[in-house]
């Protein structure tokens, strides 16, 4: 009979694979005409219990290519930290992955990388930023996904296993202070999930 180690390390072993087959596919991706832009893969923990996604691929992300890094990420972590939440359960990413995509072409053609990304990862929560953010969770066609609402700061049912926080645009948020302050308000909704999950 298996252990619960050993199932949970089957099931690393198996996401781990498939987030590198999708970042594989992800860097040579041409369908979308968007010059020499790098696409911006995500970052975290592959079997995250909480996912992180934004709308926009930003400067300092493309120069990386890594969802989060910069500002978003060093707040969302510095965050983390005053909520005691484990930073290491965290996985962010976006949901237009090139800098420089045509908008059209990318909301086109993007989701589908981040509807792999959820079905890999199967977090317990996903913080849902932005309103941009939410219309394109609300089109994904996810398996047993109900509508989600743009209510910041409330958990919200996303599917049977999976719920949501919504909360307004970190990036835009982080350059003014009332923005700020209403995004901070509806993160840190954040701290009472957490507390509330089982022990391991």
């Amino acid at each position: 009979m298996s252990k619960p180690e050993d199932i949970y390390d089957k099931h690393m072993t198996r996401a781990i694979s498939e987030i590198n087959e999708l970042c594989r596919e992800l860097t040579h991706c041409e369908r979308c005409a968007h010059g020499k832009a790098v696409p911006v893969i995500g970052s975290g923990h592959p079997l995250a219990d909480i996912f992180l996604v934004k709308y926009r691929t930003h400067p300092s992300e493309a120069s990386e290519g890594v969802a989060f890094f910069g500002r978003s990420g060093e707040a969302v972590i510095k965050g983390c930290q005053k909520l005691s939440i484990d930073s290491l359960i965290l996985y962010g990413t976006n949901v237009i992955k090139c800098a420089n995509v045509n908008e059209p072409e990318g909301r086109r053609h993007c989701p589908q990388y981040l509807k792999r990304e959820l079905m890999i990862v199967q977090p317990k929560l996903v913080v849902v930023m932005g309103e941009e953010t939410l219309e394109a969770i609300n089109e994904l066609d996810f398996p047993l996904a109900g509508r989600l609402e743009f209510r910041p700061g409330e958990i919200q049912q996303m599917t049977p296993t999976i719920e949501a926080l919504i909360t307004p645009e970190i990036d835009e948020s982080l350059s003014d202070q009332r923005q700020k302050t209403d995004f901070w308000k509806a993160f840190k909704v954040l701290s009472e999930w957490y507390e509330s999950l089982p022990p391991y």
